[in-house]
């Protein structure tokens, strides 16, 4: 098992599924509930469960006892809007087209996403938080208003949504009890579990907490759990640590955050207030145990717990996310099924999950069949059995932001390749290869060690043919088909720097002279 002592996973996704009408045709008398719950930007430094003794968090670390903790669990785009497409959809970004700077979902992808295929099985169905991206019917087509009504009780919100609950329209009921957005989702939740109850219909209950992406706003109520605490930082924290990264991946946000949102300098300051927002959040997930319990429905009900993206938080002098590395990619996910003989044991998986697995998993909890078009596997083949294997590698996906850190890698249980294309002006093309069972944190890169050449090469076909099924399954629109050639190892730059926005070239050339005198304005303070 990899070093989680020294990690501790992002929030989980919570399912809950039940079937209704169509139960008898899913050959079941009754199929569980299925609650989703899903926080943004939490970083595996997080959970008690994931072993953080700095932290408190209760209510999760009493989920992962009761049910499975994934211990390789990964988002296949770091970034929330393509993260979100993704858990619904079960696909490849690639696939269901939807990314910032892309462009938005297509309603034919939305109608085989896990909440309108339960919603048509039967399943009463609720979403709140941060819904994550827009709609259009065609790819140049108007935007559409976001999909309330394909819900049967609604508390989303456009955009990032706020952390002030007045502000956030379909959830303004709860403004006066709960000021603060992360515990009236909670209540929302409680709610609409004991309005589904006496329905007697099952339910599939979404909530993605805004908790804790920036900009930093706890509930201050709060305030006294981590007042003048001292967090223990990662043994990959500091630039010192993050050298060896690609220059690439030096030529965005991610790079200057580590001093612009004080990791350098506030560590414990800044942490203090990280971890208080995902306190909340952990309250409201025992708001939400407590409802299933008053309202008889807990011994019917799956929970799944994730979190959207990762954040480096630090890490190797990096803030932020996106990046192919592991802070930004590998997330916390635990699961609980209170109908499984396994749950209670305090059960750990190692299988290689990522966030292409939900919808299917969710379609398989309700008795569903899963689309041909969906990438992942159910993960609760792994509850069955956690020694069991779901997938040999995943893919990890970049095309957002500066042109220089749009990457593709591969990831397996114990290796991880990085593919870095971009070579304009002062830049080659880069690889970077890690032993993650040997080396979690990442230090040391063995692309170039000669006893790793037979694993190089092994990665590189891994990788390959990641990028064949992007090549062959890519939407054809919001320009995702050049990265098939982008991404491509054997194609020469100057055949993909025509696919590349002038602009955006132009762009990329002006942020690399900018990171380039940051950089050394900050070295020279640091000499």
């Amino acid at each position: 098992m990899k070093n989680y002592g020294k990690y501790c996973l992002a929030l989980v996704a919570v399912l809950s599924l039940g079937a209704w009408p169509k139960a008898e045709a899913a050959g079941t008398k009754e199929r569980p509930n299925i609650i989703y719950l899903m926080s943004d930007d939490q970083s595996s430094y997080t959970l008690g469960c994931y072993g953080n003794p700095d932290v408190q968090t209760p209510h999760i670390d009493r989920l992962a006892e009761e049910g499975i903790a994934f211990d390789n669990h990964y988002v296949t785009t770091a970034i929330c809007m393509a993260s979100r497409a993704t858990a619904m959809t079960g696909m490849y970004e690639y696939k269901h087209g939807t990314n910032f700077s892309h462009g938005e979902m297509l309603t034919s992808i939305w109608a085989k996403s896990y909440p309108m295929l339960l919603r048509e099985a039967g399943y009463r169905t609720a979403f709140a938080g941060k819904f994550g991206f827009d709609l259009r019917e065609a790819p140049h087509s108007p935007k559409l208003e976001l999909p309330a009504s394909d819900f049967d009780r609604w508390g989303g919100g456009p955009g990032q949504t706020t952390y002030v609950t007045a502000k956030n329209k379909s959830m303004a009921a709860y403004a006066k009890e709960y000021p603060h957005s992360t515990l009236s989702y909670g209540a929302f939740g409680r709610d609409f579990i004991h309005e589904s109850a006496k329905s007697g219909q099952p339910f599939s209950l979404s909530i993605s907490f805004k908790a804790p992406h920036k900009p930093a706003t706890p509930d201050p109520q709060f305030d006294h759990v981590y007042a003048g605490k001292t967090f223990t930082k990662p043994a990959n924290y500091g630039r010192e640590h993050g050298e060896h990264f690609s220059k690439q991946s030096k030529q965005d946000r991610q790079y200057e955050r580590f001093h612009s949102w004080n990791y350098s300098d506030k560590y414990d300051e800044v942490m203090a207030i990280y971890h208080q927002q995902i306190y909340a959040i952990d309250v409201a997930v025992g708001m939400i145990r407590e409802a299933l319990e008053e309202a008889g429905v807990a011994d019917n009900t799956v929970i799944i717990y994730t979190s959207d993206n990762g954040f480096f938080c630090g890490s190797h002098g990096y803030g932020s996310k996106v990046l192919p590395y592991e802070e930004s990619t590998r997330v916390p996910l635990i699961i609980y099924d209170p109908r499984h003989p396994n749950s209670g044991k305090g059960l750990r998986s190692e299988a290689l999950t990522a966030n292409i697995d939900f919808a299917p998993t969710m379609l398989s909890l309700a008795g569903l069949p899963v689309p041909s078009n969906m990438d992942g596997k159910n993960l609760m083949e792994l509850y069955d059995d956690p020694e069991a294997e779901l997938h040999e590698s995943i893919a990890l996906i970049n095309v957002w932001g500066q042109a220089p850190t749009h990457a593709l890698a591969v990831v397996t249980k114990d290796m991880k390749y990085v593919h870095w294309a971009y070579a304009d002006e002062g830049f080659e093309v880069t690889e970077e290869l890690y032993h993650l069972d040997k080396d979690p944190l990442e230090l040391t890169d063995l692309s170039g060690n000669p006893e790793y050449k037979s694993a190089l090469q092994n990665m590189r076909k891994r990788y390959d043919q990641q990028l064949s099924g992007w090549k062959k399954e890519a939407v054809d629109y919001n320009n995702y088909q050049p990265y098939g050639t982008i991404f491509d190892r054997e194609v020469p730059w100057s055949k993909k720097v025509s696919l590349y926005d002038a602009k955006g070239i132009e762009r990329a050339r002006k942020a690399t002279e900018e990171a380039s005198k940051y950089d050394g304005v900050l070295r020279e303070e640091k000499d």
